[in-house]
């Protein structure tokens, strides 16, 4: 950026002025950022395997529909439930892991 200010400055001041310390909009964010990060790996694991939502969708008993949604980050049904059919499509596992991070990044 011309003026020496970073994308991260920016990102910061944006996170505290929005979020900050209130501890119900911190776990808002987290929850989301959680299921954005979801969304993108479902995503890239059924391009890589070279599925259709549909044929994704056939293979572990659902509509393409709710792989659409999965990979929106929009789905409300039992997430955990579908990603373990989806893991076990594509011969794949689910590795949960909590970590502490900071709250802005």
């Amino acid at each position: 950026m011309e003026n020496g200010k970073s994308t991260k400055d920016a990102f910061d001041w944006l996170y505290q002025e929005f979020i900050g310390d209130d501890p119900e909009r911190v776990s808002s964010y987290t929850y989301e950022l959680t299921r954005t990060a979801i969304a993108q790996q479902v995503y890239d694991l059924r391009v890589k395997a070279g599925l259709t939502h549909e044929q994704l969708a056939d293979m572990i008993g659902t509509s393409p529909e709710v792989i659409g949604d999965i990979e929106e980050a929009d789905y409300e049904g039992d997430a955990l439930v579908m990603l373990t059919k989806i893991a076990a499509a594509l011969k794949k596992r689910i590795d949960v892991r909590i970590s502490v991070s900071d709250a802005a990044t």
